[in-house]
């Protein structure tokens, strides 16, 4: 298989089709929004490193708000689609392999530390736990590790692929071992973290604060052209998800969303 950096490169130029503005994405990313809001919504400008930034969607939201914000990404194509965009000046794009960050990396520490839809995913367990270890020190006194990841019992993709009869591919997340996930045109290797393995990996350095699903009944993005986002099915799949949203049910969602506290 290429390097990472080269699968993310190739579908940097579609990403913000396939996902970023379809409408799957804009309501997958409203929902981790409204759980950000409680730290990001403050008069206190916060200091943000966000990883796997892909094309920028976020850190541009965050910065408009006035938070000061470094986004980083391995693929330079994801970044130069992002800095096509209109941002402000609060805002630096970096290049950053996520496996290479230390506490020397970059000349100050953060309040916030936030990696949205799946990027973590693309870490194997050692990669998780050492990036644990590291991101501790990049925060300040009381910063926040806030991240959105695919668990491993999404009952969209079980649902889906056993009415098409693939049992195999059902099941596909439910493994401790990596698998080829389709990105736009692009495959990458993928582990999948049920919210307790999380909880566990981190407990010595971070205190779980709050965990929530994503995409419980906002299917997944590649049902985006199914009669699941017309409406009104679709208005409908966004009022359950609201109203199901205990963190029990985290584990059953396309994606699910962990905040963490520095001990």
């Amino acid at each position: 298989m290429a390097p990472m950096h080269n699968d993310f490169d190739v579908a940097a130029t579609q990403y913000d089709h396939v996902f970023t503005f379809s409408k799957i994405g804009i309501a997958q990313r409203h929902l981790v929004f409204k759980y950000l809001a409680p730290t990001i919504n403050t008069s206190k400008k916060l200091a943000i490193l966000e990883l796997n930034c892909g094309t920028g969607e976020d850190a541009i939201q965050l910065a408009n708000l006035g938070h000061h914000v470094i986004a980083t990404d391995i693929s330079e194509n994801m970044l130069r689609v992002a800095k096509n965009k209109t941002y402000p000046k609060n805002l630096t794009f970096k290049v950053q392999d996520i496996n290479l960050i230390t506490e020397h990396t970059f000349n100050n520490t953060f309040d916030l530390i936030f990696s949205n839809f799946g990027g973590l995913n693309c870490l194997s367990k050692s990669q998780l736990d050492l990036f644990f270890k590291q991101s501790v020190n990049l925060l300040k006194p009381n910063g926040k590790l806030i991240l959105v990841m695919m668990p491993k019992n999404c009952l969209w993709e079980l649902i889906y692929f056993s009415l098409k009869g693939n049992f195999k591919k059902a099941k596909r997340r439910n493994t401790s071992k990596s698998v080829v996930a389709n990105l736009g045109d692009s495959q990458v290797s993928t582990w999948y973290y049920n919210p307790g393995q999380i909880v566990s990996l981190s407990k010595k350095l971070y205190i779980e604060e709050l965990i929530k699903p994503i995409g419980l009944f906002i299917p997944p993005s590649y049902l985006e052209t199914s009669l699941l986002t017309k409406k009104p099915m679709f208005n409908i799949l966004i009022k359950f998800e609201q109203l199901f949203n205990a963190s029990l049910l985290s584990k059953y969602a396309d994606h699910f969303l962990i905040q963490l506290t520095k001990r």
